[in-house]
């Protein structure tokens, strides 16, 4: 009977602790995930204006392509700052700052008349952007320890996937169904119609957003208690992990990082900003058409983050997962290069639902690894640093394609040189991320 009795207590202790775990969930990651999904739809929306926009404004592919990878230029000075301003003024007006701001620019591309207007505003959009990924990362860390925080940033990270799937179709249909409307093209109606909403849901998170356990209003004192003493039993049992993050750029293993990251958003970033044109070039000319075989091709993707982020939770392990994901991304460029060059629609479409498969899964996955080596200070600074240097990335493959396309007439070339960078990533994964990094409770 003693026995009993004093074992209902410690279970009753765990449900409890679920339940808070789950309510804070709840609270925050539906509208970090909204709020991502928005940032990913203005993001990229240029993808699907460029099929309009450039014969409308007499632009070559050079220019697009300059213009899509400035984005991250901005993305890359402004990201560390940015990270830093969250520890600093809290989560909810940071977000708050970041999401309105790239808003009002998503609206203004569509007066855009130049390509310096163009130059200009993509490289504002990535500065307003920047931080946002990494912060809310961050931000994570700050409810939820490791073996709760898997699942909800996977949730948050295929956001990015979904917007995709919903976003392509929908700029078609918005592109298709507004040209002409008061004196605008579709295209200009895409970027305010899609800028709007960012708007609005940064005012609401600064409503919506808490920064820190112990200011939830809406956690009873056991509640915040309940967060507050699973995190700091997780600090304990994680041991010594590297504080400072000047001392961590002296690791091989941090650089490591940086590169594996660069090379998946490489071919990410390829993805993203040409797939429209890669399927365009195989005969999808009809922008509604096109829209639902790009949404199919991201569902893909979609698939493959919740998939190998099931895979890597199941067996517990992040670097053969990271590593064969980015190595089916880069087979999947390959193939698109070949059936480009073979005129076969069936199999670009293929090839680029199997890259975008294998790439975008490897992107969750691989944001477990940092938080294996890195703590307190180092951790602020280096996701965003991590994210920031790597999504550099995202300036060098649009702008190689566009300069590729425009001296060779094919995409074919460009391609291949993004499908090698992509396997670099598997290379170094394998020779510099060790074995330990493994996740679990």
């Amino acid at each position: 009977m003693t026995t009993i009795a004093a074992a209902a207590p410690a279970h009753t202790a765990v449900e409890e602790r679920d339940i808070t775990f789950r309510r804070v969930i709840w609270r925050i990651v539906p509208f970090v995930t909204l709020i991502w999904f928005l940032a990913w739809v203005d993001r990229v929306n240029v993808g699907f204006a460029k099929l309009t926009m450039m014969s409308d404004l007499q632009w070559s592919d050079a220019v697009y392509g300059a213009g899509a990878g400035i984005f991250f230029i901005g993305y890359f000075i402004f990201e560390v700052p940015s990270n830093l301003a969250l520890q600093k003024f809290g989560a909810r007006k940071t977000i708050m700052r970041i999401t309105i701001g790239w808003g009002i620019t998503c609206v203004l591309m569509a007066w855009v008349q130049t390509a310096t207007q163009f130059y200009v505003l993509r490289f504002l959009m990535g500065a307003f952007e920047a931080g946002l990924q990494p912060g809310v990362i961050l931000y994570l860390t700050y409810w939820l320890p490791t073996h709760r925080r898997g699942k909800a940033l996977g949730i948050f990270v295929s956001a990015s996937a979904v917007s995709l799937v919903v976003g392509s179709p929908l700029a078609a249909y918005i592109m298709e169904l507004s040209q002409g409307l008061g004196g605008f093209k579709g295209w200009q109606w895409l970027f305010v119609i899609e800028g709007i909403p960012s708007i609005v849901a940064g005012a609401a998170a600064y409503f919506l957003l808490t920064d820190r356990p112990r200011d939830a209003h809406w956690l009873s004192p056991r509640e915040k208690e309940h967060v507050e003493t699973e995190l700091a039993a997780e600090d304990q049992a994680l041991g010594p992990r590297e504080h400072s993050f000047f001392a961590s750029l002296r690791s091989a293993r941090m650089w490591a990082l940086i590169m594996v990251f660069f090379c998946i958003i490489a071919g990410n970033a390829t993805l993203v900003y040409y797939g429209p044109s890669l399927v365009k070039e195989v005969g999808f000319t009809d922008i509604k058409t096109l829209g639902w075989v790009m949404g199919g091709i991201y569902c893909c993707g979609w698939l493959g983050m919740l998939l190998n982020g099931y895979l890597s939770d199941r067996n517990k392990e992040v670097r053969i997962h990271t590593a064969v994901a980015a190595a089916i991304g880069a087979l999947g460029l390959l193939l698109a290069a070949y059936f480009l060059g073979e005129k076969s629609a069936a199999g670009v479409v293929f090839a680029l639902a199997l890259s975008s498969a294998g790439t975008m899964g490897a992107i969750p996955v691989f944001w477990q690894l940092p938080g294996r080596f890195l703590s307190g200070s180092a951790i602020v600074v280096g996701l965003a640093v991590i994210n920031s240097v790597a999504n550099l990335a995202g300036y060098f493959s649009p702008q190689l394609l566009g300069y590729l396309k425009t001296t060779t007439g094919q995409y074919g070339k460009g391609l291949t040189t993004i499908a090698i960078v992509e396997l670099m990533a598997t290379l170094m994964i394998f020779m510099f991320i060790g074995k330990t990094a493994r996740v679990g409770k």
